[in-house]
């Protein structure tokens, strides 16, 4: 008999992105594996894993879709915003450069993805207290001021990467409308169960699932 992973009520998906070395696919290591590489590698084009978590009774299955931040890699990893239902979007606090283009990123992901996409901010590596360049207070305004959710996180301590994780989905779920259930013919489904696969091109609209409450309608890209 399989576990309660195996069978879900909604299926999520959440990309994350930012400058390469802020620790993103650290931050996934750690959520799906409770794992930490000293020695990870920049990813290359797009890294996909899974993760099964509960929401009030509720089996989510959420699929992480970690992008590449270095440039020769934007227009592969953008296609991967489409049909994302959340997103972490990372900066090192050590590295003010990262936190500086942090809008960039911002603009990119509203450009392509949903317009009811939910975003959290996330400053990550928050146990080099000793070399911060990015003040928590100048994160919490610009996350204000754009419209997101912020926390600080460490992937090498797990500090807050549970919550950010936890309190995406959990705002994701608040706005599906109560009662649908996700179901996703067999066919349609990526069977790369808690693995890290990486994707060198856009494949046609990856598991593309939108609530109702969600439209079509996305901004054109200038």
């Amino acid at each position: 008999m399989g576990s309660w992973e195996d069978k879900y009520d909604y299926l999520f998906k959440i990309v994350l992105l930012g400058d390469s070395y802020v620790g993103k696919t650290n931050l996934v290591s750690r959520f799906t594996r409770n794992e930490f590489n000293l020695r990870s590698k920049a990813t290359i084009g797009v890294e996909f894993s899974t993760r099964s978590v509960k929401v009030n009774d509720r089996t989510i299955k959420v699929q992480i879709w970690d992008t590449a931040g270095q440039e020769r890699f934007r227009a592969i990893t953008s296609a991967y915003y489409r049909g994302a239902l959340g997103a972490l979007l990372v900066y090192d606090i050590a590295k003010r450069m990262s936190f500086e283009l942090i809008n960039r990123w911002l603009e990119k992901l509203r450009c392509i993805a949903d317009e009811n996409v939910v975003i959290m901010l996330v400053g990550n590596k928050s146990d080099l207290t000793h070399l911060r360049s990015v003040s928590t207070d100048e994160a919490k305004i610009f996350a204000e001021l754009k419209g997101l959710s912020f926390i600080e996180t460490s992937a090498l301590d797990s500090t807050n990467v549970e919550a950010a994780f936890q309190n995406l989905i959990t705002e994701i779920y608040r706005l599906v409308p109560q009662g649908e259930t996700l179901d996703l013919p067999e066919h349609d489904m990526i069977r790369l169960e808690n693995t890290n696969t990486t994707i060198m091109a856009p494949i046609t609209d990856p598991i593309d699932i939108k609530p109702t409450v969600r439209g079509d309608v996305r901004k054109q890209c200038c």
